[in-house]
C-alpha cells in the first residue's frame, strides 16, 4: 500500500509542492498521471508510502514519508519526469522556480516572479498584510500549520521594502 490518503500522512512526511502559473481548472489529467506515479513509486524497489493533495487550483503536494523509506534521487526525478510530462496537458507551468504565490485583495491568487512581487509592494499592492504561499515548507506539518500565512511572518517580508 504505498499510496495512502493525505490524511494519513505523517506531519513528518517530507514534502514538495508544485505551484501552477495558472488556475487548473481541470487538474484530472494531472492528478490521473501523478496518482499513477505514486501507486508504484519506489526506490530502489522498494514502495514508498505517499500521498498528495490538491488545493486552491494551484497547489499540488506530494508527500513521502521517509521514516517509512527514504526517497532516492532517480525516485524523485522520475516524479518529476511524469509532471513535466503532463503538466502541457493542463495548460500550467509547475515545475518553474522562484515564483511567489499570494492573495490579492480580491481574494484570488497571484503567480508570479519574485521580481514581479517586488514590484507589487513597491506599487502598494502588496503589503505586510498580504497572504502569501509558504512554497517551500519541507513537510506535511508545516503543509498543514502554515501554508498560507501574512507576508510578514514568511520569507517574502525581504521582498517588501
Amino acid at each position: 500500500m504505498p499510496r495512502i490518503e493525505f490524511s494519513a500522512i505523517p506531519d513528518r512526511a517530507r514534502l514538495w509542492v508544485f505551484v501552477a502559473d495558472v488556475p487548473v481548472a481541470d487538474p484530472a489529467p494531472l492528478l490521473s498521471a501523478v496518482d499513477g506515479h505514486l501507486a508504484q513509486w519506489a526506490a530502489h524497489g522498494v514502495p514508498l508510502v505517499c500521498a498528495r493533495d490538491w488545493r486552491d487550483e494551484r497547489f499540488l503536494a506530494i508527500a513521502v514519508d521517509e521514516a517509512a523509506t527514504g526517497a532516492s534521487g532517480c525516485s524523485i526525478d522520475g516524479l518529476f519526469r511524469t509532471i513535466s510530462r503532463v503538466q502541457s496537458q493542463v495548460g500550467a507551468d509547475l515545475l518553474a522556480s522562484g515564483r511567489v504565490a499570494w492573495r490579492d485583495a480580491s481574494g484570488a491568487i497571484r503567480v508570479a516572479s519574485r521580481g514581479e512581487f517586488e514590484l507589487q509592494a513597491g506599487a502598494g499592492i502588496v503589503d505586510a498584510d498580504t497572504r502569501v504561499y509558504e512554497t517551500l515548507v519541507d513537510n506535511v506539518g508545516e503543509w498543514r500549520a502554515r501554508f498560507e500565512r501574512p507576508a510578514r511572518e514568511s520569507w517574502v517580508k525581504a521582498l517588501l521594502t
